[in-house]
């Protein structure tokens, strides 16, 4: 053969080489379930089944929103709530986006040294446990504040298969059996042993909650003013003070929702809507993806020991700035666009190496030139006309404060615990804080939670949550790699194993029987501490991905009872 040819033909193999390398992966097919038009995702069949119901009856994905918030108080008292509050992103059908803030509020009487001795040290269980703990809810008047700008049904036309849910009873799953068994002693020590909080309950039981289902009635009929004034506030605050916390009347009637702009950013060729502060989940993920955007991640396997490594410097270096930089930002300045740009986050990763681990010691807050629990709750819908909401909502701890008011019928929230009642000590979840989420009345703490809606090619390709505490970040962009880096479905990136780290504690956390200790064993070696006790699982993410026909797929982690419903 002549050169010539030769080299011709050497470059035609390359050049299709080349092309085949880069032809994009078929689209996974699959593997959760599937709908044609519209679906919601939560912790319950119960309250996916009510959402999606409403969306067959005409109703929007923000009718659904409320539908499934307020099911979700009833079938999984662990973490859906009227006496807690969350965030929801939203994206509509014509690409506009936005963001609701319905997080608690500390007490107009909170001081910034409320739960210290007079030696300065944090009082042990006074902001985690009681009425102490409580935060003002924002649940009630952030479901209320979509309604009004975004519903199309009445509101007690869709509060009511939710009120008939309470009047007629739901089946206690073996899971839930399990979580009532788990908090019973702490629930009875809270309430002083009395309590009509079904916590001796067996799997196949069947509970219902009259209380809870008149409560919820006055809201039906009164809206905001059904649970924030009236005889709701009365009972209220008055339980909360007879117990000796701090909520008033005047907190309940005082409290507003905010609308915020979401944090927006690109991760290749996916463009990422998530939540803004006072959650620290948009601008954290905005940190993790950005600084791994560099690398071939797909290259490097799912789960690697590359992959492993990178994601957990990257996570290493974002927690370090959340703790130390984010608050409420309608208390604090947040630097968010120092700490969000390219230059900035170019410059964190200078000391990252693959030959051996970053120790925490070593890492800081950023110096840009210019500061939550597994028992929280997520749900994602997708309406007919392509709407999408996605919604975290939270108690804090299993069951909040561990109080129960018998006379309405619910759990109170424990989201004082998410301020830093000393600056440097670590919360329930282990994250130190800093002066930007100090205790201020009226202000919002920091949360980690994380609803996120994610669009590839100007479309809506996922929408995506998980409780989880501290974990919530790392447990959404893992899913989010899953399903775009590793080409997974959406059931299978929801599933697939996760690990984590926060920064502090300085340990890499795998869920259990997910990793190879082999490949823990190469980390330790390059000096990573590993969490070598039985660890808990990490997150229960609730999600759907829009698939290349228009129909949903639906990921309902298996973790937990959380079910896809859709039609």
């Amino acid at each position: 053969m002549k050169p010539t040819r030769l080299i011709l033909l050497k470059f035609l193999l390359l050049l299709l080489f080349v092309n085949c390398k880069s032809t994009p992966a078929k689209p996974a097919r699959p593997t959760g379930v599937v709908a044609e038009k519209a679906m919601v995702v939560s912790a319950r069949e119960e309250a996916s089944t009510i959402g999606a119901t409403i969306l067959k009856q005409g109703g929007n994905a923000f009718d659904a929103m409320v539908a499934t918030e307020m099911a979700l108080v009833v079938a999984y008292p662990f973490a859906g709530n009227v006496g807690g509050g969350g965030f929801m992103v939203y994206r509509k059908a014509d690409g506009s986006v936005g963001a609701l803030d319905y997080r608690e509020k500390a007490p107009l009487s909170a001081t910034k040294d409320m739960y210290l001795d007079s030696l300065g040290n944090v009082i042990p269980g006074m902001s985690t446990k009681g009425a102490t703990a409580v935060g003002v809810p924002g649940t009630v008047a952030g479901i209320i504040e979509v309604h009004k700008k975004f519903g199309s049904m009445p509101l007690a036309d869709i509060l009511a298969p939710v009120i008939a849910l309470a009047d007629s009873g739901v089946i206690v799953t073996e899971k839930q059996a399990a979580r009532f068994e788990n908090v019973r002693d702490v629930i009875l020590e809270v309430n002083d042993s009395v309590t009509t909080f079904p916590i001796g309950c067996k799997a196949g039981d069947l509970v219902k909650y009259p209380a809870l289902a008149n409560t919820l009635r006055r809201i039906a009929k009164d809206g905001r003013d059904g649970f924030y004034k009236g005889e709701t506030a009365k009972v209220l605050a008055s339980f909360i003070q007879e117990n000796g916390g701090f909520v008033t009347e005047e907190d309940l009637e005082q409290y507003q929702v905010q609308w915020r702009e979401p944090v927006s950013f690109s991760y290749k060729d996916l463009h990422i809507i998530s939540m803004s502060p006072p959650s620290s989940g948009g601008v954290t993920i905005n940190q993790i993806l950005k600084m791994m955007e560099p690398y071939d991640v797909a290259e490097f396997g799912h789960n690697s020991e590359k992959t492993v490594q990178l994601f957990t410097e990257a996570a290493r270096r974002a927690y370090a700035d959340r703790n130390y930089w984010l608050g409420d930002p309608d208390f604090v300045s947040i630097p968010m666009e120092d700490l969000l740009s390219d230059a900035y986050i170019e410059e964190r990763m200078d000391d990252f190496s693959f030959d051996k681990a970053t120790k925490s010691v070593d890492v800081r807050e950023g110096n840009p030139q210019m500061a939550e629990s597994m028992e929280t709750t997520h749900y994602s819908i997708v309406d007919a006309k392509g709407n999408a909401v996605s919604v975290t909502t939270t108690l804090n701890g299993a069951y909040g404060s561990k109080l129960y008011c018998d006379e309405l019928g619910f759990f109170l929230n424990n989201e004082m615990d998410d301020f830093s009642a000393k600056a440097g000590v670590p919360n329930m979840f282990g994250l130190v804080g800093a002066e930007a989420n100090s205790i201020a009345p009226g202000k919002r703490m920091l949360s980690s939670m994380t609803p996120t809606i994610v669009e590839k090619e100007g479309q809506l390709w996922m929408v995506v949550g998980t409780p989880g505490g501290s974990t919530i970040i790392t447990a959404v962009a893992q899913t989010i790699l899953n399903g775009y880096e590793f080409n997974m479905s959406m059931q299978e990136a929801v599933d697939a194993p996760r690990f984590h780290h926060q920064w502090l504690p300085d340990m890499v956390i795998f869920e259990p029987d997910g990793f190879s200790d082999e490949l823990k064993n190469e980390l330790k070696s390059k000096g990573y501490n590993i969490n070598e006790d039985r660890t808990p699982i990490i997150g229960k993410v609730d999600a759907i991905r829009v698939l290349a026909d228009g129909t949903l797929e639906g990921g309902a982690d298996h973790r937990g009872d959380d079910t896809a419903v859709g039609f």
